[in-house]
């Protein structure tokens, strides 16, 4: 059995994605985005106190890129991965763990946006900075689809590495717009209209984002 450890629009709905797509049995136990991912009953499974924790098999794991890689392998070597000799396995990998480096900008976001609640906590300058370092990701994704020739981040068509990117584009647009990135967002409006996509939305009240989108805070 597969146990999901989640906490709605934050990295783990990447592997919920992941799972949606590969259409095996799975359970989602899902957490507030709170303390209590830090109380010991939760610690249990994922030390640092972090989503996405997967159970499977009665091991444990953490760690998006990580996750990908192993439930693309176990189930989807060739449809969502990309296995050892493939022609774009090189490619794959990359972008399957770029997507840590959007959410990096986008987590710093949401933590000046939204986890710092006193006004005096907030920094315009960090928020400015971070929301210009998601405009040069976004850049290189530009650059990506238009080399790729395809719909899609690879060449060969859709893979995971489209869900790992797209999740944390997912998340960055509450902070940078795409607007000045047409073939990206073309790509993000593609891939986030697949039935996997929309079942790994917050269907609750326990959202991260309270909004769509959070312009630079002027102070």
């Amino acid at each position: 059995m597969i146990t999901l450890h989640h906490c709605p629009q934050t990295r783990s709905m990447r592997t919920l994605w992941i799972l949606h797509e590969l259409d095996v049995p799975f359970e989602v136990v899902e957490h507030p985005f709170d303390k209590s991912l830090r109380q010991p009953e939760f610690l249990s499974v994922s030390p640092a106190g972090r989503v996405p924790a997967l159970e499977i098999d009665g091991r444990q794991m953490i760690e998006t890129g990580a996750i990908a890689e192993y439930l693309c392998e176990r189930f989807s070597p060739q449809t969502l991965g990309r296995p050892p000799g493939h022609a774009d396995r090189m490619n794959w990998l990359v972008w399957v763990h770029f997507a840590e480096t959007i959410s990096q900008h986008a987590a710093a976001l949401t933590q000046q946006h939204v986890v710092l609640y006193e006004d005096h906590m907030r920094s315009p300058l960090i928020m400015k900075i971070e929301a210009a370092r998601l405009a040069k990701c976004y850049d290189a994704l530009e650059t990506q689809l238009t080399d790729a020739g395809s719909d899609h981040l690879l060449a060969s068509g859709f893979s995971a590495a489209d869900i790992c990117v797209g999740q944390a584009v997912y998340m960055a647009r509450h902070f940078t717009a795409l607007d000045s990135h047409p073939a990206t967002a073309r790509w993000f409006d593609r891939i986030t209209d697949r039935p996997a996509f929309v079942k790994s939305l917050p269907n609750s009240a326990n959202r991260l984002y309270a909004r769509d989108f959070y312009p630079v805070w002027e102070g």
